[in-house]
C-alpha cells in the first residue's frame, strides 16, 4: 500500500482540534509550556481562601497573568537605567508610585540584607570554630 501524498498529511498536521471538539489552526492551540509556578500558587490560593485543591484551570490562568506581569515588568526595567540589564533600583523605580508594592519591596530587600548578614555570622563563627580544633 503506497503512502499518501506528503501534500495530505501536511493538510491534516496544520489543524487540531480545541477542547470543544472544534477544529481550530495548530497555530492557536496553546503550546505544552511548562508551568512554572503551580504548586506555590495553589499554595497561595489555598492560603487566600481557594479550595485546597483548585481547578487546573484557574491555576494555568493565574500563572498566565503572573508570567504576563513579571515579562512585561522585566521589559520596562530593561528599557531604565542600562539598557538591557535589569537592576535591583530599576524594579524600585517602577514600583515606586504603587506604595503596596514598594512597601512590599523594601520590606524583601531588608529581609535580604539581614539574611546575607545573618549567613555571614554564621560562616565566621563556624570558620572560627574548625580554626580552633587540634589536628
Amino acid at each position: 500500500m503506497a503512502a499518501p501524498p506528503a501534500e495530505e498529511n501536511i493538510d491534516q498536521a496544520e489543524f487540531d482540534e480545541d477542547e470543544f471538539g472544534e477544529t481550530v489552526p495548530a497555530d492557536t492551540v496553546p503550546a505544552g509550556r511548562k508551568r512554572l509556578f503551580s504548586k506555590e500558587l495553589r499554595c497561595m490560593m489555598y492560603g487566600f481562601g481557594d479550595d485546597q485543591n483548585p481547578y487546573t484551570e484557574s491555576v494555568d490562568m493565574l500563572e498566565d497573568l503572573v508570567i504576563e506581569f513579571i515579562t512585561e515588568t522585566t521589559h520596562r526595567a530593561m528599557e531604565i537605567g542600562r539598557t538591557g540589564r535589569v537592576q535591583v533600583e530599576d524594579i524600585v523605580f517602577l514600583v515606586r508610585k504603587d506604595s503596596r508594592k514598594y512597601a512590599r519591596v523594601k520590606d524583601l530587600l531588608t529581609m535580604n540584607e539581614e539574611l546575607k548578614r545573618a549567613r555571614k555570622a554564621f560562616d565566621e563563627i563556624k570558620y572560627v570554630g574548625t580554626e580552633a580544633k587540634p589536628k
